[in-house]
């Protein structure tokens, strides 16, 4: 079967990866100059399973808003006239309760956890070596009693899940990372999950796609996707730049673009971007810099060791669209980080970015057929997109496949909005 993949982020890569397993002949189209060059070009770098959890969540409506008025918030929230804006958040204000972020967050444990598996399962099989991959865990920092606290309680909802976890006071993080004895920030304590990983998508989502290039994947970059042209019940056509391409099967894996496609063929997908920013720094003294991902939980900041390089991204800003670079977030990117390691960085050699995370309200990603016999998502991965990657490909490769996927999709289609 001939199958288009649409999207060439590290999505779209492991799902053209495991369709040409599977004996299907592949073609992955993209606007950009080649895979991983937009949301999974500079994000943070961490694969982690044991965070994997919604943004609705009780209490995060207020702290929204209170927090959208400070003006060095990691959150920002700018409303618009914009329809599809306003959809979104008056879904994502009725999934902030206790309730359905329980049953959203087992949601997403359940594919993330799977994803690191389907991720190990790829390296074994593909010749991907170098993407700054390290599998020490991940530490989650706590400024105050309160946030500690919190931390705790978070650990015991995914410990009943199997995952393990251990909390550790101020005096007994050095034993774990060396190198936060050089920070002069406060910190109440942590939790260190050890079954969590980092890496960088972009190498990886790279090497793959070379990886596919030589054994007959086809790769159509610099090709702007116009539009979808449906037929009898099915997707006919792609519309390109370029001129119309075939399929017998379409993968849509464009992140945030993704309801841009859709919506001409009447399916208002509920995927909105949220906006993130990263600073990277080349590493000039190993000793006091990290090797285990850390995340500030108080600034909702992670801090990711990918080589000689160190990483800080985080934010969140519903503000539509645009990818302008804003000074003041990378000066606060570089606060937080000196704030936790203040030496062994070239602070004079700092690289800004900012990228679009795809969020759904609800916060699992959408996985699966459309109303169309031959269209399927992977779409709505929000800031999990690099841990639940090698996952939901796998999971919509079975699809397209005619295949039961190995976990439960309870929860994971488009269904789940009336779509």
């Amino acid at each position: 079967m001939k199958v288009l993949v649409l999207g060439a982020g590290v999505v779209g890569v492991a799902t053209a990866y495991y369709l040409w397993k599977n004996g299907h002949e592949v073609t992955v189209v993209d606007r950009q100059a080649g895979p991983g060059m937009e949301t999974s070009f500079g994000n943070a770098g961490g694969i982690c399973p044991s965070f994997a959890g919604p943004w609705a969540a009780p209490g995060m409506i207020s702290r929204v808003l209170k927090l959208s008025l400070q003006s060095d918030s990691p959150i920002r929230f700018a409303p618009r006239p914009d329809p599809r804006q306003i959809a979104w958040v008056l879904q994502w204000m009725r999934n902030c309760t206790a309730q359905r972020f329980r049953a959203n967050k087992l949601c997403m444990q359940r594919v993330a956890h799977y994803s690191y598996r389907c991720l190990r399962e790829v390296l074994a099989q593909a010749p991907i070596h170098d993407f700054d991959f390290h599998a020490g865990g991940v530490l989650q920092l706590f400024r105050t009693r309160a946030e500690l606290q919190l931390g705790r309680l978070s650990a015991q909802a995914v410990g009943e899940s199997g995952v393990p976890w251990r909390l550790l006071d101020a005096d007994q993080l050095a034993a774990v990372e060396p190198a936060l004895v050089h920070g002069v920030a406060q910190v109440a304590g942590a939790l260190h999950m050890p079954a969590d990983a980092s890496g960088d998508s972009h190498k990886f989502a790279g090497q793959l796609a070379a990886h596919l290039a030589q054994h007959g994947v086809s790769f159509r970059y610099a090709t702007r996707i116009d539009a979808l042209e449906q037929k009898k019940g099915a997707i006919s056509r792609v519309h390109t730049a370029y001129g119309a391409m075939q399929a017998d099967a379409y993968v849509v894996a464009l992140g945030s673009y993704a309801p841009l496609l859709l919506a001409p063929l009447g399916l208002k997908l509920p995927v909105y971007p949220l906006k993130g920013y990263s600073v990277t720094l080349p590493v000039t003294d190993p000793g006091q810099v990290p090797t285990l991902s850390v995340m500030d939980e108080h600034n909702k900041v992670m801090i990711s060791r990918l080589g000689n390089r160190l990483r800080a991204a985080g934010m969140a800003e519903l503000a539509g669209y645009g990818l302008a670079l804003d000074p003041a977030r990378k000066d606060l990117l570089l606060r937080v980080v000196r704030s936790w390691f203040p030496e062994g960085l070239d602070w004079e050699h700092v690289s800004f970015w900012a990228g679009l995370r795809p969020m759904t309200p609800d916060g699992p990603p959408i996985l699966g057929k459309a109303r169309w016999s031959n269209l399927f998502l992977n779409s709505g991965h929000g800031s999990n997109g690099w841990t639940q990657a090698c996952g939901t490909a796998k999971i919509v490769s079975d699809l397209v496949c005619g295949r039961t996927p190995e976990i439960d999709m309870q929860g994971l289609t488009v269904q789940r909005f009336g779509g």
